[in-house]
């Protein structure tokens, strides 16, 4: 039996941004600390109480800039019916502790330098805070933020856009999109916003009908493809803190893995059959994951030699792909040896 490494995060505040989101301040254990290094624009997976079969895991991205030295914080916004998130606003105080997975997620500039589009709708612009934050104070280029919200009471980080727009006057411009004023966006209309900017690298995070008009959008802008990036959160289909079995097939042929993990260097034999992340669960390794379907990018790592092939996923994109970036959960080898890393 194998299971992912958590950790107990305290909560050291609680911020109420607008009457329906909540900013956690999250604190590691000081051993524990090295274990949250992350980048901007990726997230963290909670365990949330529930008597329900499977578990009711969640992902909320990170707002807070890692490069400012802040602490870890979260933002949840209530979404109806939402088990997860109606818990997180109802029940957390300042003080509890909560259970979660390390930072994971590949919805994070590659660099900080270079201009940026980033476009967010609602609770979206938590990540797209983060990724802002970092590139004004340790990036060189400029920030256009296109944030779409229902009223002018659900813009969430209103105040700290504000003074950040004032901090950055030469290098942040803020649209705000609101739908009681301008009513829903028009494809024309986030086109004829987004066209000024084609040449940026893009990152959208929001609902997903949202999320498919601005890319629609940008598209029409002309923005290349390549550096048109996406957040995307699907339902985990299993408890990632649940106990998980790991048992190979090896009756058949098997390569060679080697793989770098937390600064050690391992070589295990890779039955072709199995799925790189099992191997590495069944030789005890402390490799990270969460839903192991593919629709998470909590065991992403990459391809430093050799060749394998992803039988599922959700959350890559090509870029990503074009990096070495695999998902380790759905990864089986095409060569006889392949080395990787999850140290870069």
């Amino acid at each position: 039996m194998s299971r992912p490494h958590t950790f107990q995060l305290r909560v050291t505040e609680v911020i109420h941004e607008t009457a329906d989101a909540h900013s956690l301040v999250l604190q590691p254990r000081d051993e524990d600390a090295g274990h949250f290094d992350h980048r901007p624009g990726q997230f963290l997976t909670l365990s949330i109480p529930t008597d329900r079969e499977g578990g009711a895991a969640r992902c909320y991205s990170l707002s807070s800039a890692p490069v400012l030295g802040e602490g870890l914080k979260i933002t949840v916004k209530r979404t109806a019916d939402g088990y997860g998130s109606n818990w997180v606003c109802d029940h957390l105080a300042a003080g509890d502790e909560i259970e979660v997975l390390a930072p994971s997620g590949t919805f994070t500039p590659r660099s900080l330098d270079g201009d940026f589009l980033l476009v967010a709708g609602g609770s979206g612009v938590t990540p797209v805070m983060s990724i802002l934050k970092s590139v004004l104070h340790a990036g060189s280029g400029r920030v256009a933020l296109i944030y779409a919200n229902r009223d002018e009471q659900s813009v969430i980080f209103r105040d700290e856009l504000i003074a950040l727009e004032k901090q950055y006057r030469d290098r942040l411009h803020v649209v705000h999109l609101l739908e009681s004023v301008q009513g829903l966006p028009s494809l024309e209309s986030l086109t004829e916003l987004a066209t000024p900017y084609a040449g940026r690298q893009v990152f959208i995070c929001g609902p997903t009908p949202f999320m498919d008009a601005v890319t629609a959008a940008v598209e029409a802008a002309g923005c290349a493809r390549e550096h048109v990036h996406h957040e995307k959160f699907l339902s985990l289909g299993n408890d990632p803190f649940d106990d998980v079995s790991v048992e190979l097939d090896s009756t058949g042929p098997a390569g060679i893995v080697e793989v770098e993990l937390d600064g050690r260097t391992t070589e295990l034999a890779w039955p072709r059959s199995n799925k790189m992340l099992d191997v590495f669960l069944e030789a005890g390794l402390d490799a990270p994951f969460s839903c192991k379907e593919g629709n998470c990018s909590a065991c992403a790592c990459i391809v430093l030699e050799g060749e394998v092939e992803m039988e599922h996923n959700e959350v890559l994109e090509a870029e990503d792909i074009a990096d070495g970036i695999v998902l380790a959960c759905q990864a089986i080898p095409l060569s006889d040896r392949v080395r990787i890393t999850y140290d870069q």
